[in-house]
């Protein structure tokens, strides 16, 4: 369910050059204006329901819609593939509800995130769109997928879709040493920002007690009934969307980290059968596998989409 910030990998080469009251906002400055240098623009879309959904776009060709997961935006989680998949697509990266600067009037939902992104859709006037999402914004994927009349193909990463069990969170709960879910995606403080860390990459990265109070600051410290609401209702919708007919879905394929400690791979192996959808397994990777292999996450992405 998540997708974090990756400003702990420039941190000790900035801390020389920054004090602690300018890295955290240093890096996410510096994301916006690789962006805006590339030809990306930031706009707003007012919701029907009241609200704003905040979005990125940049590039020409097939749309390609990119969805950020769990305490993520859309510029921390797909920046270097933002650049990069520009070049051959039309990308659109919105912040989903209650992260960055997007927020709705409506209940904190699955199905509430989902119906955003159609208006968004809608107000692009697109017909069909290619959508690749990543944990939370895997399940915003599964999800649009049930209107697969909408969908052209489709990537999910690291998101188990509708296959995830009671027993799969209370594992996932037992190797984070929490007492729930929302405990680890909804954190409170420094301490639990290096947790959620943690159990997303592979590697313990160093963060200064600053920093990591900063990130909590200016990424988890908003919102944070709506995302406990988001995290406790997400077993609703999963069963919701369970009733729709995995062989009436679009052209899927699945990537997936060798060492996933969130959703581990025996969940992507299982929705791979599901699906009948290929699944690409990145070794020495965890959950965050578009911060760790954004790379090899464009290349897989253009890939099959061409296909």
């Amino acid at each position: 369910m998540k997708r974090l910030l990756p400003i702990t990998m420039m941190v000790c080469s900035l801390l020389p050059l920054l004090n602690g009251c300018e890295v955290v906002q240093w890096k996410t400055d510096h994301d916006k204006t690789m962006l805006h240098d590339d030809g990306f623009t930031k706009h707003s879309l007012a919701l029907k329901e009241g609200g704003t959904l905040t979005y990125w776009e940049g590039g020409q060709g097939e749309p390609l819609l990119l969805l950020h997961g769990f305490g993520g935006t859309a510029a921390a989680t797909w920046k270097a593939e933002m650049l990069e998949l520009s070049k051959h697509y039309r990308v659109i990266a919105p912040d989903l509800l209650w992260f960055g600067e997007s927020q709705s009037k409506a209940e904190a939902s699955l199905a509430t995130q989902t119906q955003a992104i159609w208006q968004l859709v809608d107000h692009l006037k697109l017909q069909k769109i290619n959508v690749a999402g990543i944990s939370y914004g895997g399940f915003v994927t599964y999800d649009m997928m049930t209107t697969p009349e909408r969908i052209n193909k489709a990537i999910i990463i690291a998101s188990p879709g509708p296959l995830f069990s009671d027993n799969d969170l209370a594992d996932l709960v037992k190797r984070a040493n929490v007492n729930t879910p929302e405990a680890l995606f909804v954190p409170s403080g420094a301490d639990g920002i290096r947790r959620l860390y943690d159990n997303v990459f592979v590697k313990k990265k160093p963060m200064p007690d600053f920093v990591a109070e900063q990130i909590y600051q200016g990424y988890f410290s908003q919102w944070k009934p709506e995302r406990t609401s988001l995290i406790q209702t997400l077993p609703l919708d999963r069963d919701r969307i369970q009733q729709f007919d995995p062989t009436h879905l679009p052209k899927l394929m699945l990537i997936w980290g060798e060492k996933d400690k969130i959703f581990p791979l025996s969940n992507g192996i299982k929705l791979s059968k599901y699906t009948q959808a290929p699944i690409v397994v990145i070794p020495n990777t965890a959950h965050g596998v578009t911060n760790e292999q954004p790379e090899l996450t464009s290349e897989l992405i253009n890939n099959f989409l061409q296909q």
